[in-house]
């Protein structure tokens, strides 16, 4: 006797849901993860033209005058510190000024370098974090030389 053999069919999977889950899924990931941007340095740099900048009466003693050269070399008020001097004085300058209206003039040749830039305002910035206070506005020039 032959014995005919029956075809079985396999089962299928079930997908009508897999869409819906994994919507859900991409939903709670974008969710729940943090999208971090880079920070930058807020700053206000001076305008193009000389006639728009503004005129203020500030007291000689209430500017602290920061200074890098082309060599990377950082003057406070025609001085040669170290960063950890900038600060020191930085801190002592705000310290002193907490009420009155104060300027931190920061300038730079063309051909100062980027680090140099940074760790400058970085000595700065250490400094007003010191003190726990906030500066207003920052203001910054470039020497053509």
């Amino acid at each position: 006797m032959i014995f005919k053999r029956r075809h079985r069919d396999i089962p299928e999977l079930n997908t009508t849901s897999t869409a819906d889950i994994s919507f859900m899924l991409l939903v709670f990931f974008l969710v729940t993860s943090s999208m971090t941007s880079d920070k930058g340095l807020g700053r206000k740099l001076p305008p193009v033209d000389e006639h728009q900048q503004e005129q203020r009466d500030i007291s000689r003693s209430n500017v602290l005058q920061v200074r890098i050269d082309a060599d990377d070399v950082l003057y406070c008020d025609d001085r040669k510190v170290t960063l950890p001097e900038l600060q020191q004085q930085a801190e002592s300058f705000l310290a002193s000024r907490m009420t009155d209206q104060y300027v931190i003039a920061v300038e730079t040749d063309r051909q100062t370098s980027y680090n140099a830039y940074f760790e400058m305002q970085n000595a700065i910035v250490a400094a007003y974090r010191k003190l726990n206070i906030r500066p207003m506005r920052i203001r910054e020039g470039v020497r053509d030389e």
